[in-house]
């Protein structure tokens, strides 16, 4: 399985972070982009292959990269939240900029957890290494809907994260282990505090 729709997607989130503004980013603004390059420069162009004979500091690796993005995009929402409750809010527009941003990157950086996390990885899955599925697809239930032997893309689990953030609940596919629901939740929980709490009051402050 090849590594680049997670290299792209990636690479989006650390856009999204560097256009967020100062106030609401961890660290300096190039911190994050400095520590994510090593990474994924080396994983992208060293192991471009996700198979069972990779070698296991790879999946660290790409781990230790989600969560690293995923950490600072937790911490832009309380930023967020933070600027709403104790500070004085003038830029309306720029907060809901910031509020979408942030949301995006939720989605984006979860479609990356979920990849990850099915059936031990993108490492193993569809071989003779997978291990019992944390997700159950639609066609999983119903072979007459997918081709045979259809295993779930990437593009998969980025909608399976869309979804589920917009209706902070499962939708497309049923999480199945304690992992991917409390993934899940983590998940919601984060798009239900953007939404609902820093885009609505964005959206109040521009009619003011």
């Amino acid at each position: 399985m090849r590594r680049w729709p997670a290299t792209v997607t990636l690479l989006l989130c650390i856009a999204l972070y560097v256009l967020l503004p100062d106030r609401l980013i961890l660290g300096p603004k190039w911190l994050v982009p400095a520590l994510e390059a090593l990474p994924i420069i080396t994983l992208t162009f060293g192991h471009p292959l996700r198979h069972p004979g990779e070698p296991r500091w790879t999946r660290m690796f790409t781990i230790l990269t989600i969560a690293i993005i995923n950490i600072v995009n937790v911490a832009s929402i309380v930023f967020l939240v933070d600027k709403l409750l104790h500070g004085t809010v003038e830029n309306g527009r720029q907060l809901v900029y910031s509020a979408v941003s942030v949301w995006l990157t939720n989605c984006l950086i979860f479609g990356l957890w979920f990849w990850e996390l099915d059936r031990g990885g993108p490492g193993v899955r569809n071989t003779v290494h997978e291990q019992l599925p944390d997700f159950q697809f639609p066609q999983m239930t119903d072979p007459r809907f997918a081709p045979k032997g259809w295993m779930p893309r990437f593009v998969d689990y980025l909608y399976v994260a869309f979804t589920n953030a917009t209706a902070f609940s499962p939708t497309d596919a049923m999480p199945l282990t304690t992992a991917a629901k409390g993934l899940m939740a983590i998940e919601s929980t984060a798009s239900l505090v953007t939404i609902v709490v820093v885009a609505a009051r964005a959206v109040n402050i521009l009619q003011g």
